[in-house]
């Protein structure tokens, strides 16, 4: 299991309360009126430690959203059956995070296009936690378990993007076909590696 340090859990915390901070701001004000060093002084850190973390005010106001979500793919991941097979659990718990109907966040992100590639570019935030998981359940060494975290936030991406058409225009089109089916089939492909 890959312990996670004080150290470590202090930067995820300032990590989630600069991104809570951002997207609360651009919900109040609307994307384009937040400032970097209004997120920073709403966290209570300074523009400094906001730049450690974030390049951009982009990736800030996305990773509001997404920073809850890798927690709750990783519980999804934990509370599912220790014989299903990982592949499955990992179908399933990302499946979850995507059937509920967008929220207000969810629908500034879409409407707005200097934030939808950030948006799509997130699941990266959930790799750390599904390496946890892969490491448990498989027995992989740090490395390993990171790779195949890495190559499973890439074939959840690529689904979302299929399931999401999001349009040049900011129109987003939801196609007929579920996310789930678009995550079966792109996580599918490494089931071989996830055994």
């Amino acid at each position: 299991m890959i312990a996670v340090g004080l150290r470590e859990r202090k930067k995820t915390e300032t990590r989630a309360a600069l991104a809570a901070a951002a997207l609360r701001l651009a919900l109040e004000k609307g994307v384009d009126n937040v400032r970097v060093d209004e997120i920073a002084e709403a966290a209570n850190v300074s523009p400094r430690t906001y730049n450690n973390y974030f390049a951009s005010r982009d990736q800030a106001i996305v990773a509001g959203i997404t920073a809850s979500r890798a927690l709750t793919v990783a519980a999804a991941l934990r509370s599912r059956p220790s014989d299903e097979p990982l592949v499955e659990s990992i179908i399933a718990a990302f499946a979850e995070q995507y059937r509920e109907p967008p929220s207000e966040a969810l629908a500034l992100i879409t409407s707005t296009p200097s934030l939808r590639e950030a948006y799509l570019d997130s699941t990266s935030s959930m790799e750390p936690p599904i390496a946890e998981v892969i490491a448990e359940r498989l027995g992989k060494s740090e490395l390993g378990a990171s790779v195949l975290a890495a190559a499973v936030s890439a074939a959840a991406r690529i689904a979302v993007r299929r399931w999401v058409d999001l349009r040049p225009s900011g129109l987003v089109v939801v196609p007929a076909q579920s996310v789930e089916d678009h995550l079966r089939e792109a996580i599918g492909h490494l089931a071989p590696a996830l055994t």
